[in-house]
C-alpha cells in the first residue's frame, strides 16, 4: 500500500504543518511557473499568511509545458514538504497553500477558467528570465522568441506568458470582471515595469484595443525574491521520506534564509504576506539591485569559474580558498556600485552571503546556476560594471566574471569534455568551428551579437583590456591557473567593502 503524503494530520510531531484547514480557504491566486522556487518561497509566505489572517488566498499552480508538477502534487492533495537545510540541521514543513496544480498543455480549459475566475485577484509568475520573451533593447515583446511568435500567430490559443496574460485580461474585460494584479517574481530589473511593458507591447500587436486598458487599469508591483533553492535530486525525496514518514514526490529543499520585498500596489487585495516576513515598500529598486549584483552576480561568477575548475556545487567553490577569495572580492566590488540603502549594512550582507554560499547541506550545482547566461549577465555583471566605470572604480572583478562566462560559452572543459550551454542563444554564442579559439576571436564574436554586451562597455579600452587579459589566461593557461592568478592579484588589491 502506498504511503503517499495526503493529509497534514498524519505527520510526526516535529514536522510543521498548516496552522489552518486548507479546505476552508478557496483559491485567490494563480501562479505560473510551478517549480521548486515557487514552492520554497511564495507558497510558503502564503501558507504563513493563511495561518495568520485567513482569507481565500490559496494558489492554483500552473506549469506552461511539463505535466510533471501536477502529476506529483495532485495525488497528495497538493500538499508537499519544504526541507530547510542549515548548520542547525534539516527541518521539514508541510505546506497547504496550493489548492490545485495544472499544466497548460494538458489542462488548458481549467487554466483558462482559473485565470478568468472573479475570485482570482493575483497572477504571480516565476518562469525564469528567458521565459517571458522580452526584447532587451526595446523592453517590449521579442517576435523571435518561440512563444511570442506562436502567440502572435494564434492569440486565441496562447502558450506563453505574454499571450496567456493578455488573453485572460481581455476575457475579464469583456465579462466586466476586474483585472488581476500581475506579480512578477523573477530576477529581472524593475520586474513589474518590465512585465508591464511586455504586455502592453504584445497587446498592441495582437489585441490593440487592450493596450491602453492594460496600461491604465492593471497593476504590476515590483518584487525582489531571495531563497537559495537547489534543483531537486533523489536525496531530496529520501530526506522527505525520512523526516515525514511519507512518500512525497513533490518535496523541495532550500536554505533557511528567505526574503521578499514587494511594492505594495494590489488594487483588489492581497494575502497578509508580512506575516511570513515580507517587506512592503514604496520602491523595490534599491533592494533589487543589491540582490541582483551581490547575490546573483557573485553566483554567476562563481558558477562559471567553479564549474570550469571542476567544482560541482557552490559549497565546493567556497571550500576552495583561491576561489573563495574571488567570491569575496566580487561581493565587495558589487557593493561598491550601490548607493546607500537605509537600514542595510552592505558589508554585513556580503558576509552573510558568503556564509550562505558555504552552507554544507545545500547541493546547489554550479551547472544549474550557469544556465541562461545571456539572460542573466546584463543585469548581474554588465550593469554594475558600467556603474563602476562611471564611479571611477575598478572593473577587474566584473571583467573576470565576464571572461569566465565567455570561456564557459566555448562549451568544453580544459580536458576537452563537452557540455550543453542550456542558453536561449546557445547557437549564436559559440564561435564557429571546433578548433581552439583565441581570446580575441571569442571577444570579437560575442561583441558582435546585437544587444548582448552594452556598447558603452565594448567601447571602453580598460574594460576590453581586462576581459582579454583574463580570458587569454583561461584559454592559454587553463581555468585553474587563471583563477590562481586572479586571486593573487585580488589579494594585493584588497578593496574595502562598503558599509551602508
Amino acid at each position: 500500500m502506498s504511503n503517499r503524503l495526503h493529509s497534514p494530520d498524519d505527520l510526526p510531531a516535529d514536522v510543521a504543518r498548516p496552522a489552518y484547514r486548507p479546505a476552508d480557504h478557496a483559491p485567490g491566486i494563480v501562479h505560473i511557473g510551478l517549480g521548486a522556487f515557487h514552492k520554497a518561497h511564495q507558497a510558503v509566505y502564503t501558507d504563513d499568511a493563511l495561518a495568520a489572517a485567513g482569507g481565500d488566498w490559496r494558489i492554483v499552480g500552473v506549469s506552461l509545458r511539463s505535466p510533471t508538477p501536477a502529476e506529483e502534487l495532485r495525488p497528495q492533495a497538493c500538499l508537499y514538504t519544504t526541507i530547510e537545510r542549515s548548520a542547525d540541521g534539516s527541518h521539514a514543513r508541510v505546506i497547504g497553500s496550493l489548492a490545485d496544480a495544472l499544466c497548460l498543455g494538458t489542462d488548458r480549459d481549467a487554466v483558462r477558467d482559473a485565470l478568468c475566475a472573479p475570485a482570482t485577484r493575483i497572477v504571480s509568475l516565476t518562469v525564469t528570465e528567458k521565459g517571458y520573451g522580452i526584447d532587451r533593447a526595446s523592453g517590449g515583446a521579442d517576435p523571435g522568441h518561440p512563444a511570442i511568435a506562436a502567440d502572435l500567430a494564434d492569440p486565441g490559443t496562447p502558450r506563453g506568458v505574454a499571450g496567456l496574460l493578455v488573453w485572460a485580461l481581455g476575457q475579464r474585460r469583456t465579462s466586466g470582471t476586474p483585472p488581476f494584479t500581475v506579480l512578477c517574481c523573477d530576477n529581472l530589473p524593475e520586474n513589474g515595469r518590465l512585465l508591464r511593458s511586455l504586455l502592453i507591447d504584445f497587446a498592441r500587436r495582437a489585441a490593440p484595443d487592450l493596450a491602453d486598458f492594460i496600461a491604465s487599469d492593471v497593476a504590476f508591483p515590483a518584487t525582489m525574491v531571495d531563497r537559495i533553492t537547489p534543483a531537486r535530486g533523489p536525496g531530496t525525496l529520501q530526506l522527505a521520506r525520512d523526516l515525514t514518514g511519507h512518500d512525497d514526490r513533490a518535496a523541495v529543499e532550500c536554505e533557511a534564509f528567505r526574503q521578499w520585498v514587494i511594492e505594495d500596489r494590489f488594487p483588489t487585495g492581497r494575502p497578509a504576506w508580512e506575516a511570513g516576513g515580507a517587506l512592503f515598500v514604496a520602491d523595490v529598486r534599491p533592494f533589487e539591485e543589491m540582490k541582483l549584483r551581490m547575490l546573483n552576480g557573485t553566483h554567476s561568477m562563481l558558477a562559471y569559474a567553479g564549474f570550469l575548475a571542476g567544482h560541482t556545487h557552490v559549497r565546493d567553490v567556497m571550500k576552495d580558498p583561491v576561489l573563495a577569495t574571488l567570491v569575496r572580492r566580487h561581493l565587495a566590488a558589487a557593493a561598491a556600485t550601490l548607493d546607500d540603502l537605509p537600514g542595510v549594512d552592505l558589508g554585513t550582507y556580503a558576509e552573510d552571503l558568503a556564509r550562505r554560499f558555504a552552507n554544507p547541506h545545500l547541493a546547489h550545482e554550479t551547472y544549474q546556476i550557469a544556465m541562461d547566461g545571456s539572460e542573466k549577465m546584463p543585469q548581474r555583471i554588465f550593469a554594475p560594471a558600467q556603474d563602476a566605470l562611471r564611479r571611477g572604480q575598478s572593473v577587474e572583478p566584473f571583467a573576470f566574471a565576464t571572461a569566465a562566462w565567455m570561456r564557459y560559452v566555448l562549451g568544453r572543459t580544459d580536458t576537452g569534455e563537452y557540455y550543453d550551454l542550456r542558453d536561449p542563444l546557445s547557437a549564436a554564442l559559440r564561435p564557429e568551428g571546433d578548433g581552439p579559439a583565441s581570446a580575441e576571436d571569442v571577444v570579437q564574436h560575442l561583441y558582435g551579437i546585437e544587444g548582448l554586451i552594452p556598447a558603452a562597455l565594448q567601447a571602453h579600452p580598460e574594460w576590453t583590456a581586462e576581459v582579454l587579459k583574463h580570458l587569454g589566461n583561461m584559454v592559454s593557461l587553463g581555468m585553474t591557473q587563471a583563477i590562481a592568478d586572479a586571486a593573487k592579484q585580488a589579494e594585493t588589491e584588497r578593496p574595502a567593502q562598503r558599509r551602508g
